[in-house]
């Protein structure tokens, strides 16, 4: 740590507006929603206060808040957003928009469970309805990965010219205080570097058409390339990881892999829950037995060869998902699955459990529990 970095105490919804102080978007149309209003509350004060020169735009619903995020990012402006839950589902109509119009917006989402039944809390219902829509997606573990993965993933979408979602577990992660470094805010801005716009509406001299009716002839073509773009994403993520480490001595690989190098079990998850199923691989591998966590940190694009290299050795793989595909497979147990058809010449068993569910909580006892096979039933309720 140099000298001028801070430690501060902060939510992960202060975490994400801190960063987004440091890096001072052009524009931020906001429309409040449980758990995620304290980001855009928190960077409201500080525009309030002058210390961003930010464009806060109040619109009237989330769909709107996209709709505004569109035109000013095609306009050539850095914009961010942020959501939760239904917020998110009335946003889908324009997230395939944002990202078939290759537009770099950041959309920070405090992940809450989907109604009916209503239901403020955390689990990954809204985000895993959201995962196909051609946004690349970052999950945080606690305050300082939100706060890192902030910085990064602007820079990320920027990069190439895809949209990004930085998910944290809401109320776990966004209303919950923890300790964390900032870097200093010179140091990222440098990082994250000016925006360069391709083709954007101001620039008069060089006019161009945004959304225009694509038939049987050219769609096709276009959604190749957004799969191209998107896949692109996986070596620029792993460089813009690497940078940052270097600024602020912290690595955030695809995947954070925890004691699974000689692993006979590996648990895979993502969120707030794998720091408790980190003190239960400790507790275990006191005991000898040979376990790990698996933590994915980039959902989307999946990173199948990385992940597969990380599962290799292991003879049992366990997957928590927070959240269910009604009728069929969960979404991390489905592609895990994928990897290892199609990446690992061994299959191990391969589980898969559901938890958290509408925020409910889970306790090392169940982790301990699933781990020693205890656990049968696929709901951890």
């Amino acid at each position: 740590m140099t000298p001028k970095n801070k430690k501060l105490a902060l939510t992960g919804g202060a975490a994400s507006a801190e960063a987004l102080r440091q890096i001072e978007p052009d524009v931020m149309p906001i429309y409040p929603i449980t758990p995620q209003t304290p980001i855009i509350e928190t960077y409201a004060k500080f525009q309030a206060n002058g210390e961003v020169d930010t464009e806060i735009i109040k619109v009237e619903s989330e769909h709107s808040a996209i709709s505004a995020a569109v035109g000013a990012s095609a306009a050539g402006a850095r914009t961010v957003t942020a959501t939760s839950s239904q917020g998110l589902a009335l946003m889908n109509e324009v997230l395939y928009i944002a990202s078939g119009l290759r537009l770099p917006i950041m959309l920070v989402i405090s992940s809450r469970a989907l109604s009916a039944p209503i239901n403020i809390h955390g689990d990954h219902s809204d985000v895993m309805d959201a995962r196909d829509s051609g946004w690349m997606q970052i999950f945080c573990e606690n305050a300082q990965e939100v706060y890192d993965k902030t910085i990064m993933g602007m820079k990320l979408a920027e990069k190439v010219n895809m949209p990004v979602m930085v998910i944290m577990d809401g109320f776990n992660v966004s209303h919950s205080v923890e300790n964390l470094e900032t870097l200093e805010t010179e140091a990222v801005q440098k990082f994250v570097g000016k925006r360069q716009p391709i083709n954007p509406l101001l620039d008069v001299d060089n006019p161009v058409t945004y959304g225009p009716v694509d038939l049987q002839n050219s769609y096709f073509e276009f959604k190749i390339d957004e799969e191209k773009a998107m896949l692109n994403a996986l070596p620029q993520y792993e460089k813009i990881a690497k940078e940052y480490e270097k600024i602020s001595g912290r690595s955030y690989d695809y995947s954070e892999q925890y004691k699974t190098q000689d692993a006979d079990k590996i648990m895979v998850m993502a969120g707030s829950p794998a720091g408790t199923a980190k003190v239960v691989v400790d507790k275990l591998r006191d005991q000898g037995k040979k376990v790990g966590i698996l933590k994915i940190n980039l959902f989307r694009p999946f990173p199948y060869k990385k992940i597969g290299e990380a599962l290799k050795n292991a003879k049992e793989i366990i997957v928590l998902d927070r959240s269910q595909s009604i009728g069929a497979e969960a979404s991390f147990y489905s592609e895990i699955i994928n990897t290892l058809y199609n990446e690992l010449n061994h299959k191990p068993k391969v589980t898969s459990h559901i938890y958290g569910l509408g925020g409910r909580d889970i306790f090392q006892k169940q982790i301990e529990d699933v781990f020693e096979g205890k656990m049968k039933d696929r709901y951890l309720v």
